[in-house]
């Protein structure tokens, strides 16, 4: 495995564990050049996924896209790392468990918004307001207000 601070392709494994659900392997590695230490991730190779666009176009799903869409939506917030992969777990999940070759955006912009509900208020505005591409003002507040209706329900 290449060092991601040296280059060098010689490195140690000094903890593994299971991750995702037991869907893929957690490994801490040392370079045994320079002595960093980073974390890699195993993982049971899928069959390919296709993401349909709102253009039409297509392209391959892309897990590091919906962890920087959801980092972005949760800076600044009391968020944790582990929780951002988590939720980029359970979405790849809920979509891989669809047994589909393609899959629109939207619909993994509404099981990430879902996932986000759950964990951070301001986050998922955030993220609504980017993913949903508010016109005005009244379509922001309906979001929150079903927002806010969700939560009451749930009480």
């Amino acid at each position: 495995m290449e060092c991601p601070n040296c280059h060098k392709n010689a490195s140690k494994v000094i903890d593994s564990r299971p991750s995702d659900e037991n869907r893929a392997i957690r490994r801490r590695r040392e370079c045994e050049s320079c002595g960093f230490r980073f974390t890699t991730f195993e993982r049971v190779e899928t069959t390919p996924l296709l993401v349909i666009k709102n253009d039409g176009t297509r392209e391959p799903f892309n897990r590091k896209k919906i962890l920087h869409g959801v980092m972005a939506a949760g800076q600044k917030r009391p968020i944790s790392s582990s929780q951002f992969e988590e939720l980029v777990d359970h979405v790849e999940n809920k979509v891989r468990q669809q047994g589909v070759s393609e899959i629109s955006s939207k619909k993994i912009g509404q099981l990430v918004m879902d996932e986000l509900a759950k964990i951070d208020d301001v986050a998922y505005i955030r993220f609504a307001s980017i993913y949903r591409e508010f016109k005005d003002m009244s379509s922001f507040m309906k979001t929150m207000e079903d927002m806010i209706a969700k939560r009451e329900k749930g009480n």
